[in-house]
């Protein structure tokens, strides 16, 4: 479409227009290693056109990324992923997805700004790269929940056994989920949600 000489510039949508009911907004950020499924929740559960820094992805990462699990993933997030999703007609949940790839990590410091939470999103082929994302969440003070995402080759193990594997404390919540379905992706975000709650009531009561 030519906009040349023209004086009106394209804005979003009508579909992505922030419905006018909102009346809080918060900051929900999704982390995981490479190829976790990071894109696949932002993009499922969005309700407006998703915002994706996917690059195509050359032999200048061989030897440098870990791609084990994820050999025939050919596009990578090298900034942010980017969506957004109401919860009620007044709560609005933006949500942010990470890099995954170690060497944009740096990346992340600036998008835990004003987060009031996180999903960590585990392979379980990979649980390894999982322990330290936790350590920079919890560094950061970041809150968060870990959302098992259940890919068809991966290994299937009780949800107990992953949180001692995970070294994870009792009251952080795990759970499993399919991020490529919009309503598993949306029962992540309300457990967090309802994590939150649970902390900001425990705070409230000290």
């Amino acid at each position: 479409m030519d906009f040349k000489g023209s004086d009106t510039i394209p804005g979003p949508r009508t579909a992505d227009h922030l419905p006018q009911t909102a009346e809080a907004a918060v900051k929900i950020v999704i982390v995981g290693g490479f190829g976790v499924g990071k894109t696949t929740m932002v993009g499922s559960v969005s309700e407006i056109k998703p915002l994706t820094t996917e690059e195509t992805m050359t032999q200048a990462g061989i030897g440098v990324d870990d791609n084990y699990g994820s050999e025939t993933k050919t596009a990578t997030t090298v900034a942010m992923d980017f969506g957004r999703i109401s919860i009620t007609e007044q709560l609005v949940l933006y949500l942010f997805g990470t890099p995954g790839q170690e060497r944009f990590w740096f990346l992340w410091n600036g998008l835990f700004e004003g987060a009031l939470g996180a999903v960590v999103l585990v392979d379980t082929r990979r649980l390894e790269v999982s322990f330290d994302v936790m350590d920079r969440l919890e560094e950061r003070g970041v809150p968060f929940v870990v959302a098992v995402n259940t890919f068809p080759d991966g290994p299937r193990h009780p949800l107990e056994d992953l949180r001692t594997a995970l070294d994870l404390s009792e009251d952080i919540p795990i759970v499993e989920c399919d991020a490529r379905r919009r309503a598993s992706s949306r029962d992540v975000l309300m457990t967090l949600l309802q994590f939150l709650h649970s902390l900001a009531v425990e705070k409230a009561a000290v």
